[in-house]
């Protein structure tokens, strides 16, 4: 028995003090544990706590009812949109025009971040930089705007292309012109910002890397594709395996500002879709499956993207 009693005690103090070390830890430092709360409170409130909302994809949902639906459909709304024609051509729209965003302004901030510091001026660095992160602070709103005036028929565009002999284009009513106009202004809108952390993991890289590849010979260009690059690479796999997971979010707010009646065929994507179809027309269960379909998608591109990625850069989210 004193034998058991002795084996007993030494488990029981290992397992404790961790814990009392941790309780310390956080007495000491509450202040800081304090200064997450608020955020916690936010992502369970306004992010996980609406999840439970999904279960009205699989019952039927009349305003004025039950919370939770009131009757079960099972995958009845799923195969409703399946078999609309309406929601193919709005998938569609939204892969295209997330497609255009990966390929054009992903890898633009990587450029911009690349050219900008090889400037060696510090006063025009600095403005360079403050212009370009100025857009990203403006209102969609107030960039909605500004889009609509620099497009209209009367508006410096057309006024541009009436001087040089061309006729004026209804930019914004033409569905060929959507997604030009779209990607353009994401672009300005984003290039800046953007390249704010591939700005400070460049200044992260050593600086005696440079020096060595001087000694050996290297250009810039050589520097460039052998050291900085591959400096900034865990960043860029980082950011680029959180855009695919907003694959299919194509930036609802703006979308919605740009387009109109006689550009869905090209301009109307799935966000924008589920607006009009769940709150518009207040079919909430038909909107909601629709979402929890897209939520699906981009939960599924991660993993692969963060899969592929380990694998091939040994670089990833987890």
């Amino acid at each position: 028995m004193e034998e058991a009693g002795r084996s007993t005690g030494p488990k029981t103090t290992k397992i404790s003090m961790p814990k009392k070390r941790n309780f310390q830890a956080f007495k000491k430092d509450w202040q800081l544990y304090a200064l997450i709360l608020l955020p916690i409170i936010y992502l369970v409130i306004f992010k996980y706590v609406p999840m439970f909302g999904n279960i009205i994809a699989f019952r039927r949902f009349i305003p004025g009812g039950s919370i939770i639906g009131e009757d079960w459909v099972g995958f009845y709304y799923f195969k409703m949109f399946l078999s609309d024609p309406t929601f193919y051509n709005v998938f569609a729209n939204t892969l295209i025009l997330a497609f255009l965003l990966l390929v054009i302004t992903f890898p633009a901030p990587i450029i911009f971040a690349l050219l900008l510091n090889e400037v060696k001026n510090r006063l025009f660095k600095r403005f360079v930089q403050t212009a370009s992160y100025l857009p990203h602070f403006f209102s969609i709103v107030v960039v909605a705007g500004m889009v609509f005036e620099m497009v209209a028929l009367n508006g410096p565009l057309n006024s541009l292309i009436a001087f040089f002999g061309g006729d004026k284009i209804n930019f914004i009513q033409l569905p060929e012109w959507f997604r030009t106009i779209f990607v353009s202004v994401d672009l300005w809108q984003g290039l800046g910002w953007g390249a704010i952390l591939y700005l400070a993991a460049l200044t992260g890289i050593n600086e005696e890397l440079y020096e060595a590849a001087k000694i050996d010979g290297a250009n810039r260009w050589k520097q460039t594709l052998h050291i900085t690059i591959p400096g900034i690479l865990p960043t860029i796999v980082v950011l680029l395996i959180l855009n695919i997971g907003n694959f299919l979010q194509v930036g609802f707010e703006k979308v919605l500002l740009l387009y109109n009646p006689l550009t869905y065929e090209t301009a109307d994507v799935i966000a924008t879709y589920v607006y009009r179809i769940g709150l518009e027309s207040g079919s909430f269960s038909y909107g909601t499956a629709i979402g929890l379909f897209e939520s699906i998608v981009g939960l599924i591109l991660v993993f692969g993207a963060n899969y592929l990625s380990r694998r091939i850069t040994d670089n990833s989210l987890w």
